[in-house]
């Protein structure tokens, strides 16, 4: 038997997998009283925004797939709020900056979370509102335990708080300092949001009349109201000044989320299935078409190798091509000619350039600042990322910093649901008092220079690394999953399908599997950087993989054993009628329960 952290969980009721062990508990408690797996989600979801405050909040952002047995291809939720109308790329001019800050209100865009959420459960769910974030409520007005990587994110913040994002202080220094983990946080102001948007569900007749209400009363009612006085104000932001946002009332009134088709392609007898181009999606499905024309043997020198080319060609495609544009070209870059006409730029040594392909024959156009480094750089004040301030992987030490929380779940009517939220950070921007949360800093993943498919546009999304996976068998979907990571995540999430689909192991030992990554491609994150070359490995991948990529050229940066990847799953096996959910021991709080 190989040993693995933990097991992969196998049962016929329902199983739930997230990053933290309470959100787990509440999604599992959700199925057990009777609810489907939209149900279990929210619960979630709702879950997460409050016990992991320093990787997701009400304020961010959240794209959803979700399949029933049956169904031809799995359904995007789209609740990626846009980018103001008044963000455009003359109002940053005008401020001198060539980059949107990472941090503050000028990058913030319409928060679609929570809102995402409430569309979830009110056109999938069954059960009111009150039974699925009552939960929530709980935890923010009793208390949660403080997860040590919250604690840590706090200290690095702590003196911004203090000095300048005043609010902040209020709700996450509590006594002045930060919380220790292990102890007991709350957030009443929080408590209240959530309890005022129960109280305008409860005063209509029906629960889908309800959570439309509470939709209406977050869009168009008192958190639109205090977004936009709060966006009024300004708030130092990490271009070292302060700066009042663009955002306003009236933005989040005209936006709604919204269902779309996903990305699908053939792999190994399965299709994996993507959200569109204004997400990192579909560079999953390019690498595994590129991949696909190997021979791969996972963990080897020789498919890491592989893997980490194809990541880079892959990559390299999102940054010419990918955008909320309709002129991504999508097919082309899926199809399997383009995938052998790029298939012969992996050669036996490491590439160090940027080599965006030409689908349908047009030329691929990068941004100026790929190449040229930035007038606004970085400053204490805070991340783009909420990690990207740390950098160093090198230490043996390193810990999963990943920026970003998620949830899969299958009930037992063979439903299954993958969620990808993130943004709305407590370092992202200030809190909004009576609220209880900041906003998101999204736009930050937006050029300036126009003419780009992910240029800054009013009214339009920013292209986001948010990128959830479900795979189908026929019209079955059989697995789901996904990791935070920004841009690390569709190459995380790369390994266990590897791991699982090629090399035939469970969720448990798939996600167990060292993993690594390449940087070599511009962050979506301010300040933009990239790191030629450069491939991140726990280093249990071994010495002698290590040693063999070297001599390949690549610049190899050692983590330690168990630093990165959060990874989530569930599945189905259909031939047995099972259900099975593993989760990521890396940063000791992601849990699957299930029966």
């Amino acid at each position: 038997m190989t040993f693995t952290t933990r097991p992969e969980l196998i049962g016929t009721h329902g199983m739930v997998s997230t990053t933290h062990w309470i959100a787990t508990a509440v999604g599992q408690a959700v199925l057990e009283a009777g609810g489907n797996a939209f149900d279990a989600a929210t619960a979630s979801g709702f879950c997460l925004q409050v016990v992991e405050p320093h990787q997701n909040g009400p304020g961010g952002d959240l794209p959803v797939l979700f399949a029933r047995p049956g169904d031809v291809t799995p359904t995007v939720l789209c609740a990626q709020g846009p980018a103001p109308m008044a963000a455009t790329a003359a109002a940053f001019a005008d401020l001198g900056f060539d980059l949107v800050p990472g941090s503050g209100l000028l990058a913030a865009v319409v928060p679609g979370a929570t809102a995402g959420w409430l569309t979830l459960l009110r056109d999938h769910g069954t059960m009111g509102l009150r039974d699925v974030l009552g939960y929530s409520i709980g935890y923010a007005r009793a208390g949660y335990p403080v997860v040590p990587a919250m604690s840590a994110c706090i200290e690095g913040v702590a003196d911004l708080f203090r000095n300048h994002w005043t609010t902040s202080a209020a709700t996450y220094l509590p006594g002045g300092h930060p919380p220790a983990p292990g102890t007991l946080f709350r957030n009443e102001a929080l408590a209240r949001t959530y309890e005022q948007l129960v109280h305008s569900a409860e005063a209509s007749d029906s629960r889908e009349a309800g959570i439309d209400a509470a939709i209406t009363a977050w869009s168009e009612g008192f958190v639109a109201a205090q977004v936009d006085t709060f966006m009024r104000s300004s708030w130092l932001d990490a271009s070292g000044e302060p700066h009042a946002g663009l955002l306003t009332g009236s933005d989040l009134a005209r936006w709604r989320p919204w269902y779309e088709q996903p990305l699908g392609l053939g792999f190994r007898g399965h299709t994996v299935y993507k959200p569109g181009a204004w997400s990192q999606g579909p560079v999953l499905l390019q690498q595994l078409a590129l991949l696909d024309g190997f021979d791969l043997d996972p963990g080897t020198a020789d498919t890491v190798h592989l893997v980490v080319e194809c990541a880079k060609l892959a990559f390299a495609d999102r940054e010419a091509w990918y955008g909320d544009t309709t002129d991504a070209p999508l097919a082309a870059l899926l199809s399997a000619d383009y995938a052998t006409m790029r298939r012969r730029l992996v050669g036996d040594a490491a590439s160090y350039d940027l080599r965006p392909g030409s689908p349908d024959g047009r030329e691929p156009r990068l941004p100026r600042l790929v190449t040229a480094p930035p007038a606004v750089r970085l400053t204490d004040a805070a991340a783009g990322e909420p990690n990207a301030a740390t950098t160093d992987d090198s230490r043996p030490d390193a810990a999963a910093r990943t920026d970003t929380v998620h949830v899969d779940v299958v009930d037992r009517w063979g439903t299954m649901v993958s969620a990808m939220p993130s943004g709305g950070w407590l370092q992202s921007s200030p809190v909004i008092p009576e609220l209880g949360f900041g906003l998101g800093t999204r736009l930050q993943m937006t050029w300036l220079e126009q003419g780009l498919a992910s240029s800054l546009t009013p009214g339009r999304r920013p292209r986001t690394t948010l990128s959830p996976t479900m795979v189908m068998r026929g019209d079955q979907p059989v697995l789901a999953f996904g990791s935070p990571g920004g841009d690390q995540q569709d190459q995380w999430q790369l390994g266990l399908v590897l791991e699982h689909l090629v090399a035939g192991h469970d969720l448990q030992r798939s996600i167990d599997a060292p993993a690594f990554h390449t940087a070599s491609f511009p962050s979506s994150f301010y300040p933009r950087e990239s790191e030629p070359g450069v491939v991140v490995v726990e280093d249990r991948l071994g010495a002698d993989v290590v040693a063999a990529l070297e001599a390949r050229g690549h610049r190899v940066r050692r983590t330690g054993g168990w630093s990165l990847g959060r990874l989530c799953a569930v599945r189905r096996d259909t031939s047995r009628g099972t259900l099975h959910a593993a989760a990521n021991p890396r940063g000791m709080q992601a849990y699957a329960a299930g029966r």
